[in-house]
């Protein structure tokens, strides 16, 4: 399930334990250098290239692996 791989990521970058789908990046404590570092992530770990854009619009697990899953393009 992409959220599960998303939340992994988003819970390595952001140095926390736990992660809801609908926790705010930058509530967390989110950042631009972090946002590259995840989106460096998804490029490595699941093969998809999501535009700064999209992250900064998606701000939660939930919404941004629903636009990954629209992409259509996960590497398994």
């Amino acid at each position: 399930m992409i959220a599960d791989r998303v939340r992994a990521i988003w819970c390595r970058e952001l140095r926390r334990d736990e992660i809801a789908d609908d926790d705010d990046f930058f509530a967390l404590g989110g950042q631009s250098v972090i946002m590259a570092r995840i989106q460096g992530a998804f490029i490595e770990e699941l093969g998809v290239e999501v535009p700064m854009d999209q992250m900064f619009r998606n701000a939660t697990v939930a919404s941004i692996s629903s636009y990954i899953e629209s992409m259509d393009a996960v590497a398994p």
